[in-house]
């Protein structure tokens, strides 16, 4: 086989090998080479073909921004990972590699018939093709374009491998492991500094990888990146992550990178992750991103072979590889014709260097002529020739008819450099544009971050070296040396001939957008950036617009007159390149994909037969069936015993939060309604939170331990967001408040015990406490120990019976809870779960936040007018309640229902109306929001939302369901026990 291997080029070692098949043949590669390297070392330019019109396409670049050469990589049948791109992806030994998106084989593939036919798939085809008949979207359209859909096919077994997730944190965070993020980083590592250097490479080095002739500080290049290398890994506060990608950048410097760990390897070890993500927050941030070279824009500007002149250097001279043996040039800036002279002084035939420019930089004009290769200045490329790879180019000087055809088997073209600024963009940084070089540039920094080098237009290598030292804050003093300086660089440059005929001139290469399809897109009336990109899917592939995004905002800037900063620029998002899903879940599959909470007292609740249900992520138990119960036999046994008897209850999910600190009291004033500086030590009190706009947020008890103390519950699935609640307005509104937050939900194990004879059950087992009314009166809270364990014992009830709930450590849950259920079963008492608690509430007109509002309702819509302070000058949600609309007669208000038939239970979310008998579509009144079966009172219950409800008492509504309409009567929500005597013992 021939091998396009230069004989003492690259730095990769030949005595090591590594063996991989493509598309089913054995290719051998040196280690450290990429798949594309290896494979145009071997000779293959074609690699895969386009998404729309299935044309041959092959490597374009040597980075993360290829756009063609995606393929399908696998280590064995179960590891297999679609859309790898090959300019990244490293040769393993073993590695089985397909091409994808085409079919039966690469060279011959039918979806090629789509480019015979691409006269009738011009950009936003589909708007319009597919809009008629129909009826036809569902059984015809949408099939066939969901098979066309997507370029690789994704795995169907399950993924056997792991991935791992880090935090850290740094003093400076460089991003990019070129000449400027080595310097940042040595600069800042020097001053004592925590510094984290990432590179998506392999190997750091960025540009000086393939740019052979610079030299820094008297070394070349690549040697002196390798020595700084050295020093920063030999330092203890210096961490190197290579294989590394920074995908994205958030508020606060806070930063996502992903690792490739084992991707690279043959046989990995199992206990190493594929991945890891790392999530970093920096105090400074360093971007040295580097520039994208910049493609050109002419007919036929796709055929494998043609590929950017900074990718063909660094095969060359990095990886030892030429990549053809007549190879020719097409450029707008000076970078290329340093491709061309390395690759003519390796022995390879540089037959053209073709400069759409009538005055390129002298030097490197000059250096081409000395070493014999043809430079024509002034002319352009405006079409190539070839099939599965280019055979031949043809050039004009611009402005003549005059054609020459020149064969090659490679073109390098190089349109100029764009800056890397997407970092920056995700950071919400703001850009300039530089008219003078075309490139959009870093203007404003809105976080903790500087761009330094490339990604900042810095051409210069000194002033590169000098401005990298200086974000790093270092003293570091470099000098360097480059044999010509850069110039030049155009945005869509000339098509040519092709401009005016039915050609394709690319844009985008993976989705196939031509320079015809922007200019059809700004006739079709889309006149902003955002509108075209999506009108012609230009930069909407996998390399989210890295070389494309320029091109089309240039071509449509020229179709509208408008300079190009006038026409808008698209929006960088994260991820900068694509990230696996299992490196952003990690662990979070399987079982561990919504992970069960259960409480301390969960193995209890199982040997006591519980069934649970799902509550949020808790496992709560849900009724205890005795042996031939059905549920609801289970529940009103449960509902009877706990009103006649006692009923013990695991209510450990209740949210629970400490609040601490001098200003504690007036903290919690200014986040409930009701006030809290007068609730004396030992005293509870129930609470009502409320959003700024004035509706019901979280309710809980909140119990006072001590002046300065506070004991919070809040819901069961509301702990966090009430917890994040909290902590946004205390460092956000209030930082002035010396008060501490602490969640303690996990800490405690809550035991409830309710019932008339819930006293005796647990007077034997709590010591130094009198429990008798006089001395612990509902509402009351204290420090205690129950069977010697540190507790804090609350008396409060949600049954409307005598009630306590028994608080003890998580660890000593068990032990207490054995004896508490041990003297309540001695005396006929039972377990019970959430169904009968949720029975038990409704029968004492005790709402749910989350089930009996929903988002819309205000504490006087629920009911609680009365938790509402009338004194407070302020709390969260003050205004809000202020708003006429919130105060307006006619709102819905909770009310309680009694359906005419006892025995019929209507259902939760019925639709409730006034009148049965008008015409569809009903006037609705509201709707049901809780509904039982009370075995207590022999009849059905329900509470409701209706609008203008409290007026309404005693008048009769109406639920329609699909079978019948059930009438209810309009009632208050307190269907047990009016008086509340039961609640005092």
């Amino acid at each position: 086989m021939t091998t396009h291997r230069i004989k003492g080029a690259g730095r990769l070692t030949p005595a090591r090998t590594a063996r991989f098949t493509f598309d089913g043949k054995i290719y051998t590669a040196l280690e450290g080479d990429t798949v594309a390297s290896a494979l145009l070392a071997n000779g293959v330019h074609l690699m895969g073909r386009s998404f729309k019109y299935h044309r041959p396409r092959g490597i374009l670049t040597a980075g993360p921004e290829e756009p063609n050469a995606l393929l399908d990589v696998s280590r064995d049948a179960a590891r297999r990972q679609p859309n790898v791109r090959a300019s990244v992806q490293e040769v393993f030994d073993g590695a089985i590699i397909r091409s994808q998106n085409r079919w039966p084989f690469l060279s011959f593939d039918i979806g090629g018939f789509n480019n015979l036919l691409s006269a009738f798939f011009p950009a936003g085809f589909y708007y319009k093709t597919f809009m008629w008949p129909r009826e036809a979207w569902a059984k015809l359209y949408e099939p066939i374009i969901r098979r066309a859909a997507g370029l690789g096919v994704a795995p169907k077994e399950a993924d056997p491998d792991h991935y791992a997730n880090r935090f850290a944190h740094c003093d400076v965070l460089v991003a990019g492991g070129g000449a400027a993020g080595l310097t940042a980083a040595l600069s800042a590592a020097q001053t004592g500094a925590d510094v984290i250097l990432v590179d998506e490479r392999a190997e750091v080095g960025g540009a000086l990888l393939f740019d052979t002739a610079v030299t820094i500080d008297g070394k070349p290049g690549y040697d002196w990146a390798q020595d700084v290398l050295r020093q920063l890994k030999a330092m203890p506060n210096v961490r190197v992550l290579t294989r590394t990608t920074v995908f994205g950048y958030y508020n606060h410097n806070f930063l996502g990178l992903v690792e490739r760990v084992t991707d690279h390897l043959a046989s990995p070890d199992a206990a190493l992750p594929r991945e890891r993500l790392w999530q970093v927050r920096a105090r400074k941030v360093v971007l040295a991103t580097g520039a994208i070279e910049r493609h050109m824009v002419f007919a036929n500007n796709d055929r494998p072979g043609i590929l950017l002149a900074s990718a063909a250097r660094l095969y060359l001279n990095h990886y030892g590889v030429a990549v053809g043996s007549k190879v020719g040039v097409y450029t707008a800036h000076d970078s290329a014709y340093e491709a061309a002279i390395d690759l003519k002084r390796a022995g390879v035939d540089v037959v053209a260097i073709v400069d759409c420019r009538a005055k390129p930089g002298e030097a490197v004009v000059s250096a081409a002529r000395g070493l014999g290769i043809e430079v024509l200045t002034g002319y352009s490329v405006i079409d190539t020739a070839g099939h599965l790879r280019i055979s031949s180019i043809t050039v004009a000087r611009n402005g003549s008819s005059n054609n020459r055809k020149i064969p090659v088997d490679a073109l390098l073209m190089s349109g100029g450099w764009t800056p890397s600024v997407h970092l920056f963009s995700q950071s919400r940084g703001k850009l300039k544009f530089d008219a003078a070089t075309e490139r959009f540039l870093p203007d404003v920094h809105v976080q903790d971050c500087v761009s330094v080098g490339a990604c900042n237009g810095t051409d210069d290598l000194n002033t590169l070296l000098s401005d990298a030292a200086a974000a790093g804050g270092g003293a570091l003093r470099l000098s360097g040396e480059v044999p010509f300086a850069w110039t030049g660089g155009m945005i869509g440059a000339a098509e040519g001939a092709g401009k005016d005929k039915v050609v394709k001139a690319f844009v985008d290469f993976q989705h196939d957008v031509t320079a015809k399809d922007i200019r059809l897109a700004v006739r079709e009336g889309m006149h902003s950036i955002e509108h075209i990109k999506r009108f012609t899917t230009n930069g909407m592939a996998s390399d989210q617009g890295k070389l494309s995004n320029m091109h089309g905002l240039a071509i449509a800037a020229e179709m509208l007159g408008k300079e190009i900063p006038k026409v808008g620029l698209t929006t960088f998002r994260a991820p900068y390149t694509p990230v696996t899903y299992g490196t952003l879940i990690a662990h979070s599959r399987g079982s561990l994909f919504d992970p069960a909470r259960k409480t301390p007292l969960h193995a209890e609740l199982v040997k006591a037969g519980a069934e649970f249900e799902d509550v949020g992520n808790w496992k709560r138990a849900w009724y205890f069936p005795k042996r031939g119960e059905d549920m609801h036999q289970a529940v009103n046994r449960e509902c009877r015993t706990a009103r006649t008897v006692a009923g013990v209850f695991d209510a450990s999910t209740l949210g629970k939060i400490e609040v601490v600190g001098p200003d504690a009291a007036k903290f919690l004033n200014l986040m409930y309604t009701n006030a809290w500086d007068n609730l004396k030590p030992g005293k509870c009190r129930y609470g009502i939170m409320t959003r700024e706009d004035g509706f019901v947020y979280d309710d809980g008890v909140v119990g006072r331990l001590s002046e300065d103390r506070f004991h919070v519950t809040t819901t069961t699935g509301g702990a966090p967001r009430v917890l994040h609640h909290m902590e946004d307005y205390l460092q956000t509104e209030f930082p002035d408040l010396k008060v501490w937050l602490t969640s303690t939900t996990e800490q405690w194990s809550v035991i409830a015990v309710q019932g008339p004879k819930a006293r005796e059950i647990i007077a034997p087992l709590v010591e130094g406490l009198d429990l008798s009314n006089e001395a612990f009166p509902h509402m009351s809270v204290a420090e205690c120990t129950v069977m010697g364990v540190p507790a804090r014992l609350f008396r409060v009830s949600f049954t409307g019976e005598l009630g306590f709930e028994v608080n003890v450590p998580a660890d000593y849950g068990a032990a207490v809870w054995k004896a508490i259920w041990s003297r309540t079963e001695a005396m006929g008492g039972c377990l019970y779960g959430t169904e009968t608690m949720h029975v038990l509430r409704a029968e004492k007109g005790y709402i749910i936040v989350g089930q009996d509002t929903d988002g819309t309702v205000t504490p006087d819509d629920a009911g609680y007018g009365w938790a509402v302070s009338k004194k407070k000058p302020d709390f969260v949600g003050i205004r809000g309640l202020k708003r006429p609309d919130l105060m307006r007669e006619g709102r819905k208000q909770l009310v309680g229902l009694l359906t005419r038939d006892p025995a019929e239970v209507l259902e939760e979310g019925g639709q409730i109306v006034e009148n049965p008998n008008q015409v569809k579509p009903m006037t609705m009144l509201g709707h049901v929001t809780s509904a039982y079966w009370s075995e207590n009172l022999g009849r059905s219950i329900a509470i409701g939302l209706v609008a203008n409800g409290r007026a309404r008492m005693g008048e009769t509504l109406y639920v329609p369901m699909k079978d019948k309409t059930i009438a209810v009567e309009v009632t208050d929500m307190v269907f047990f026990d009016k008086e509340g005597g039961r609640i005092h013992g």
